[in-house]
């Protein structure tokens, strides 16, 4: 089955970077909240890879554009800075590694320009590769994962087949750490329903304080069509939380989280609330500005659902 081009889903901080396939779907799609799940795994061919970095490069030189390429590649090239490319899609970290090398090794080849290389990671991915090999793709510009968290709740972990416990989810940390590739996480408000909601909070407050990555990422539950989480919504066996409960949640994560230096944001669009900040420095700031807008409880102080979004 030929290759086919994935979407683009990427970090908000990737905006400006070059979108490079080298996966579609996530190799982890038993998550019940994710719209990877029940994805199929396809793993694109290095050859036709290093075809379109051929392209990129021939296009950001003189201009020129192939007819045999897709169309896409024109598109992301034009907004590009030249300077970042994210490996798509779900877990590019789980392609073969000597074929990830050899893409690496000819994208920077073609493009000396590149100053990072990032792409999203399961903690599953992490731990498969050796600190030798995460240092080998350090040294060809690898400089920062993304890697879903979720919740540091063991239990929730389990419910939502994330496939990783607390104990992994720390240990791939630790992992990247010491190699010296940044590392991002991302949190899900919400996740727990209301039940699981203060449990969720402070286990993951505990799991972020025990890796202290370089950013984290609070996200907002989104219910997804198709998925089990959803399913189990529509059957009122899992109860989501409202705006400001998962305000709630996001202040006791400010509150119970320690980090050496940790950029902490909830810029996200599926967010309610925006607040952003070095903690912790600015954990001060950032928790008078929650409780502000708890205290208020008004909502036109939040972002509105139509504008909430993936």
């Amino acid at each position: 089955m030929s290759f086919s081009r994935p979407d683009i889903i990427r970090p908000p901080s990737e905006w400006r970077s070059y979108f490079l396939p080298l996966t579609r779907g996530c190799s982890n799609n038993s998550c019940t909240f994710c719209g990877y799940y029940g994805s199929k795994l396809q793993i694109r061919d290095a050859d036709d890879s290093k075809s379109e970095i051929d392209a990129l490069a021939l296009f950001t030189r003189s201009g020129i554009r192939l007819p045999n390429v897709s169309k896409v590649v024109y598109a992301v090239a034009q907004g590009w800075d030249g300077n970042r490319v994210f490996l798509q899609d779900g877990d590019a970290l789980v392609y073969p590694f000597s074929k990830l090398k050899e893409v690496l090794q000819y994208l920077n080849e073609k493009m000396p320009r590149v100053e990072r290389i990032g792409t999203y990671a399961t903690p599953q991915d992490i731990l498969r590769r050796s600190s030798d090999e995460l240092k080998e793709l350090k040294q060809l510009k690898m400089g920062i994962f993304y890697t879903g968290l979720e919740t540091g709740d063991d239990e929730l972990l389990q419910k939502i087949g994330k496939g990783a416990n607390s104990h992994d989810l720390a240990e791939a940390g630790k992992k990247v750490k010491e190699v010296g590739i940044s590392f991002s996480v991302t949190i899900i408000l919400g996740l727990g329903g209301v039940e699981g909601s203060k449990k969720h909070a402070l286990e993951t407050a505990r799991i972020l304080t025990e890796i202290d990555p370089d950013y984290v990422g609070a996200l907002t539950l989104t219910l997804v069509p198709g998925t089990p989480l959803y399913e189990q919504w529509q059957r009122k066996e899992f109860h989501p939380l409202s705006p400001f409960q998962s305000l709630e949640e996001l202040r006791l994560i400010v509150e119970n989280s320690n980090f050496t230096d940790c950029f902490f944001s909830s810029m996200h669009a599926s967010n309610y609330l925006s607040v952003r900040g070095k903690l912790p420095s600015d954990r001060e700031r950032m928790l008078r500005e929650l409780e502000a807008v708890l205290a208020a409880r008004d909502p036109s102080l939040l972002r509105p659902e139509f504008l909430r979004g993936l």
